[in-house]
């Protein structure tokens, strides 16, 4: 039972898995699947090991891998609860979010909020080696996972590269996957750091002006000169980067 009311479901028959790997899977398709909420407890050891018809100490290694991956939250002399989500995003790769949210079987959707033709300015200007008065194309777009706004993308973007930019729509196809279609990658400059939101982006994002977020700004090249300068807004709470080499 979890939080004595929800009966356990029944543990599917697989013997060709290792007993610790079933219980594990079963235990994330449960809470994929949103059987077992966010903060909600999970069935005990115990209850696992029975379903299971395996030890207690095959569920206990199945649960530590879980609470390591952050996917459950063990509490001392409670339980063991589904811990909050973080969404994450690969760096190693510049992936399309997209397709980043599809790879965990979630729904992407995206709210076009600013396109329009702009100046480069001063600090603009030098970022994309441009004289200030010339003009550069600028999105704002806020993407959703399963309806949970996880992203506020600022992107500026050389109209040299992408002619055709502000005729694209956005709410069809990121501006990612549109660059990265018109405009293949070269190289890329980024930087994470933490900081306070804008009052506009924490609105977009639903959250507290006083909520730290993790931003990636980005500088992508393509055809020998500057793409695009963008900053990623993201929940600090719900969000988290990774990589791999």
């Amino acid at each position: 039972m979890t939080n004595g009311s929800t009966p356990l479901p029944a543990a599917p028959a697989d013997d060709r898995k290792p007993a610790y790997l079933r219980v594990k899977q079963h235990v994330l398709a449960q809470i994929q699947s949103g059987t077992w909420q966010e903060g909600e407890a999970i069935p005990g050891e115990e209850a696992l090991a029975r379903a299971f018809g395996v030890s207690r100490m095959t569920v206990n290694r199945a649960i530590r891998e879980l609470s390591d991956e952050q996917i459950v939250e063990r509490v001392q002399g409670s339980g063991t609860y589904v811990a909050q989500q973080k969404y994450q995003a690969t760096l190693v790769e510049i992936r399309n979010i997209a397709e980043e949210i599809a790879a965990r079987g979630h729904v992407h959707r995206s709210e076009l909020h600013k396109l329009e033709r702009t100046k480069a300015g001063e600090a603009l200007g030098r970022q994309f080696g441009l004289k200030a008065e010339q003009p550069l194309f600028h999105s704002v777009v806020v993407h959703f996972e399963d309806g949970e706004p996880i992203q506020v993308e600022d992107r500026y973007v050389n109209p040299s590269v992408a002619p055709d930019y502000l005729g694209q729509d956005f709410a069809s196809q990121t501006p990612n996957a549109y660059l990265m279609r018109v405009a293949p990658l070269q190289g890329v400059r980024f930087v994470i750091e933490a900081c306070l939101p804008p009052r506009d982006v924490a609105e977009m994002l639903h959250m507290a002006p006083e909520e730290p977020c993790l931003v990636l700004r980005r500088q992508t090249h393509s055809q020998g000169q500057v793409a695009s300068v963008a900053a990623m807004w993201h929940p600090a709470a719900r969000y988290r980067f990774t990589g791999s080499f």
